[in-house]
């Protein structure tokens, strides 16, 4: 943490002599460094967080209170401290994975050495490195050695890992680019981790996941994508079990893939397009601000 506080400073000090030299006027993006440097030059700060407070009470404390405007999805309606939060109906991921936004490329397939039709499964590994994964648990390495040994009975597994790969488990590491990952997501038949991103976008493509770690049930955007469209399901380490059961009940679905499509189809219907809503709302800031206050319904005419 001290070492994260040290560069944060260099960051800060960083960024606001860029400010300053090319007069910016808008600084954007989920960084605790733009609302910092805000408070301290004339740019205007909108900060895009999705996450609860309780989960990031580091960033809630000092990033929150400086930021011009925050914007964050609706899930979290009346859990912020910072009572002029704007709500948008959206989650982060359909910022870049919505429809208009993103098209899958079948290509990645035989990039991936997946053969036309075959079943395959990606699972995602987390290495918990952020101030608010103190703590946090996701699988084990015996978890992880139980899932492969089931999975590998219905098709190919496909390993991501933002730290290196367990020796054991080598042989499965994803070899596509990163920015080619969604698109494999998007087709494979289900995602398997302890990721809470990768889970979410998993869901906002109509590819099942399940995910587990200490953070489930905790986190606002995935309880609703879980509750309200039942696209992914989370499940604390001490219920690995249960999420298992589950996994081998969603293996044995003819309809699987079909199913989950009508469910992202369901969630496309009520949200909103995240970018262009975020476009308006950036370029026609700060009137924009104050007409999302006044009539939030007006996010709509952005689906």
């Amino acid at each position: 943490m001290l070492g994260k506080l040290q560069k944060q400073f260099r960051y800060n000090y960083d960024v606001l002599k860029i400010v300053k030299k090319e007069n910016i006027k808008f600084g954007l993006g989920t960084s605790i460094t733009i609302p910092h440097v805000s408070k301290v030059s004339s740019m205007k700060s909108i900060v895009f967080d999705d996450d609860d407070d309780k989960v990031q009470p580091f960033f809630t404390y000092f990033a929150h209170p400086f930021a011009d405007a925050l914007l964050s999805p609706e899930s979290l309606k009346g859990t912020r401290r910072k009572k002029d939060t704007i709500y948008y109906a959206g989650f982060h991921e359909l910022a870049y994975l919505h429809p208009n936004r993103f098209t899958p490329d079948p290509n990645v397939l035989k990039e991936a050495g997946i053969n036309e039709g075959e079943k395959f499964f990606i699972m995602r590994f987390n290495s918990f490195k952020a101030h608010h994964d103190i703590g946090v648990k996701g699988l084990s390495l015996e978890n992880k050695r139980k899932l492969i040994q089931e999975l590998s009975k219905h098709g190919k597994i496909l390993i991501t890992t933002e730290r290196e790969t367990d020796e054991e488990f080598k042989q499965y590491q994803i070899k596509v680019p990163q920015d080619r990952i969604h698109s494999l997501i998007y087709y494979s038949t289900m995602l398997i981790g302890d990721s809470q991103t990768m889970t979410s976008e998993a869901a906002v493509l109509g590819t099942p996941s399940l995910r587990c770690n200490t953070f489930a049930g905790r986190i606002a955007y995935l309880n609703e994508e879980e509750k309200e469209y039942k696209l992914t399901f989370g499940f604390l380490p001490e219920n690995f079990e249960q999420m298992f059961s589950l996994m081998k009940e969603l293996l044995n679905r003819s309809d699987l893939k079909d199913e989950w499509k009508k469910r992202r189809q369901k969630l496309l219907s009520e949200k909103i397009d995240v970018t262009a809503f975020m476009l308006w709302f950036v370029e026609n800031y700060p009137e924009s601000k104050m007409i999302m206050k006044k009539d939030p319904e007006y996010q709509f005419k952005f689906m």
